[in-house]
């Protein structure tokens, strides 16, 4: 017998939300094996916090120190109170489209309206190919604003095709295991002073990002399906070879 620390979940899952994230999981890899283009077309999207200052992690912090010089030390330090919310929709060829929430701003069903409108907009610029063939496939989190009726009224009525997201699966989204901690990361032990700087930032950070990350977030994706589906739907992350 050993001691073995415990692994921080977003949720202790129930036995319907491992069925419904295997179901989800087999379903996609099913899809993509019957059509291998499906995820050239896909949008993918969702939001997240950026902060004025996020502490470093451990190992950015660590130096290079001579055999036998005592380890660092450093202060145990919050996150700023200042942040701005960053939404933000990427397919294989990078950024389609991002916005950030003003101060004091609700994001509602309303709000989330506005944004897949702006987002259309920008596929109609960006990825001309796909507008004109009508190929957008859209996939986000599933949080209650995304689930509202009047967003998948507005989704069904624009006759763009929903890939479906099990509950509480941040380990299934490209935003969280992709583009935010990629984001985040460059972010981290910097101090901006508004949020303009902050935007300005992270929109320079975002700009940096090639090609071949996106579509390497893309065949990520995929294998973790399959880790899930080895998993039996519960969260695979720091669990060794599944």
């Amino acid at each position: 017998m050993h001691r073995i620390a415990a692994k921080f979940v977003p949720r202790v899952l129930t036995h319907e939300q491992k069925d419904s994230r295997v179901a989800i999981c087999q379903e996609l890899k099913e899809t993509v094996t019957n059509d291998p283009t499906l995820l050239l077309n896909v949008i993918t999207g969702d939001e997240s916090i950026v902060y004025a200052y996020d502490p470093e992690t451990k190992l950015q912090s660590s130096q290079w120190k001579s055999p036998g010089s005592p380890r660092p030390k450093k202060a145990c330090l919050q996150k700023s109170k200042l942040k701005t919310m960053l939404i933000c929709f990427f397919d294989q060829e990078g950024i389609v489209h991002r916005k950030f929430v003003s101060p004091g701003m609700t994001v509602n069903a309303d709000f989330n309206c506005d944004v897949l409108r702006r987002l259309r907009e920008n596929v109609r610029r960006k990825r001309p190919q796909k507008w004109q063939n009508q190929n957008l496939i859209f996939h986000h989190a599933n949080a209650p604003a995304h689930r509202s009726f009047k967003v998948s009224q507005f989704l069904a009525k624009k006759n763009m095709t929903v890939i479906p997201h099990p509950p509480y699966s941040p380990d299934l989204a490209p935003c969280d295991c992709f583009l935010f901690p990629k984001l985040n990361l460059r972010m981290k032990g910097r101090r901006f002073d508004t949020n303009e700087e902050i935007q300005e930032e992270s929109q320079r950070v975002l700009g940096t990002i090639p090609k071949r990350d996106f579509q390497g977030c893309f065949q990520a994706w995929q294998k973790r399906w399959d880790r899930c589906i080895r998993a039996k739907g519960e969260y695979f992350e720091g669990d060794g070879g599944i």
